[in-house]
């Protein structure tokens, strides 16, 4: 993180932004817009951190802005950090979208330091109920299903919070509101051709939500082991207990206790699939499922399209959609 900050003074020292005074510091975490609204003839600029904000963003300013991602398809965004060319990006641009709720853990110092007064920032999570993660999460597994409000995910020493909202398409519906109203806040001449691209895209989400409740109300079962403890929101919202092997790193290596533990669960409740995902290896599932005799699956965070992806035109709802099928597959075994 030092490397960051020496390259946001080289690239600010040289990049022709106004002095911060340091307010930007404060609305890092705030959907704080203060008075500045951008003017412009031309279309907005806006950088988003990774792929679910470039999809909601693109979504809600339509034709009004150019949306560039930050994170490269096909890199894990946890541990991902800005070179000089993406902070200059940064500073160049009108409106910063971001996820928040320490996704981008490069974001404060960065938002304190680059030297642009009328940089609009928009924290996707604003406002939501952030869940916080432990490494207890993930060896703590109980043999009954947790109750529909997510306990799993609370009320324990934590090592961080849980960023992954977008996963539960209510929560995405949030997080497209506030990228609405911060874009309004940017262009309030434009703000109710916002709403009305907004709007449209949330009764797809309103759609999709809908096919999750219908999808898993009456599974045989609720419970289902996962990688990375990336689907907590998602369990929360419909009724199941997620049983990550790890914890919110995707690279987080899992113990030999831990490992025996998760053996021992899924044996005594007959899991027949464990799911990995897309963008790190699924070395720790395979070894998991060859010593139950299980099968392996996937279960996309959606932090990035692949290659494969593109070429199959999927988006976050073609995505979620898998996602839903999987999840019906493994839980009606």
């Amino acid at each position: 993180m030092t490397c960051i900050l020496g390259l946001i003074f080289i690239v600010s020292g040289c990049g022709g932004g106004t002095n911060n005074s340091g307010s930007m510091a404060d609305s890092a975490n705030s959907n704080d817009f203060g008075n500045s609204k951008v003017v412009r003839s031309e279309k907005l600029k806006i950088q988003v951190s990774f792929y679910p904000m470039y999809e909601f963003t693109k979504n809600v300013a339509g034709d009004l802005a150019e949306v560039e991602v930050l994170v490269p398809g096909g890199i894990e965004p946890h541990d991902w950090e800005p070179t000089p060319q993406d902070i200059k990006k940064i500073v160049d641009s009108d409106v910063l979208v971001y996820n928040g709720a320490g996704m981008e853990s490069w974001i404060d110092q960065v938002l304190s330091a680059v030297g642009n007064d009328n940089l609009v920032k928009i924290e996707a999570s604003h406002g939501l109920d952030i869940m916080v993660g432990s490494e207890e999460e993930a060896h703590e597994h109980e043999e009954e299903p947790h109750d529909h409000d997510g306990e799993e995910a609370h009320h324990h020493d934590h090592d961080g919070m849980d960023p992954h909202v977008w996963l539960s398409p209510a929560l995405a519906i949030k997080e497209v509101r506030n990228i609405e109203a911060g874009l309004a806040e940017a262009v309030p001449d434009h703000k109710d051709e916002f709403k009305k691209n907004a709007d449209n895209y949330v009764a797809k989400l309103e759609q999709l939500d809908q096919e999750f409740i219908d999808g898993l109300t009456n599974t045989k079962r609720k419970d289902f082991i996962t990688q990375h403890a990336a689907f907590g929101y998602l369990a929360q919202a419909y009724g199941l207990t997620q049983v990550p092997i790890a914890g919110l790193s995707p690279e987080q290596e899992p113990s030999a206790a831990m490992m025996t533990e998760i053996v021992k669960f899924a044996k005594d409740n007959k899991v027949k699939t464990i799911f990995f995902e897309t963008l790190v290896s699924s070395k720790v599932a395979d070894t998991i499922a060859k010593e139950i005799g299980a099968k392996t699956a996937v279960l996309n965070p959606i932090e990035g399209l692949t290659e494969e992806d593109k070429t199959n035109q999927l988006d976050y709802l073609g995505i979620m959609r898998q996602n839903l099928k999987s999840l019906q597959a493994a839980l009606n075994e």
